[in-house]
């Protein structure tokens, strides 16, 4: 006969704080556009690189390469500020797999999952040449945000992390990882890399 047993689950303390943060570099941006998609999806159909060159329209290229919201404003996806943070997290002394399952940004667009960015996009004239796959060069045609800001909503488990180790987390990834294009973690470059200008604790309803 079977027997019955009470489980009592134990209850997360799930804290929620807004850090501010602003650019010590500025930010490139490149969003594959669902014709660059498409593009790749047919090359490897096909094989081989295509006979036919369509002319280009760069300043289209540098607009797909935004990520909007529906409502228009442009942001980052939040995914990536994760990202930077849990590589930040490694850094302060902390164990990287905890912590990706410590602590979530919340996006302000829940249908793309982005952050928004606070600032005016322009085209990214420095850093249009790049080197692809096979070594030749191309020209990718992307935005770049010279001044900008976000404030990042960060929810947590406080049993396992404190709003320090937070706060030094967001610190050493904007310091020493960055975001978006060309960031210190992936390249010798230095773009996409922030700092905190204000921290606010959000009080449970």
């Amino acid at each position: 006969m079977a027997t019955k047993k009470t489980i009592e689950l134990k209850s997360f303390d799930i804290q929620t704080i807004q850090v501010e943060i602003e650019s010590i570099s500025p930010l490139i941006v490149h969003r594959f556009s669902e014709k660059t998609e498409k593009m790749m999806e047919d090359k490897q159909r096909m094989g081989a690189k295509s006979s036919k060159h369509e002319l280009r329209n760069p300043e289209q290229e540098c607009e797909d390469a935004k990520h909007k919201s529906p409502q228009g404003w442009e942001g980052f996806p939040a995914a990536g500020f994760k990202a930077a943070m849990t590589r930040g997290a490694k850094m302060t002394g902390l164990v990287m797999k905890d912590t990706q399952t410590s602590l979530f940004v919340v996006a302000d667009c829940p249908e793309k999952q982005l952050v928004r960015i606070v600032g005016e996009s322009e085209m990214d004239h420095d850093n249009n040449h790049v080197r692809v796959g096979n070594g030749s060069a191309d020209l990718r045609y992307r935005p770049v945000y010279k001044k900008w800001g976000a404030t990042l909503t960060i929810e947590y488990n406080a049993g396992m992390v404190s709003i320090d180790q937070i706060c030094q987390m967001v610190s050493a990834a904007g310091y020493g990882c960055g975001i978006g294009e060309m960031r210190p973690e992936k390249t010798k470059f230095s773009y996409g890399r922030f700092k905190i200008k204000n921290v606010t604790a959000i009080e449970k309803e």
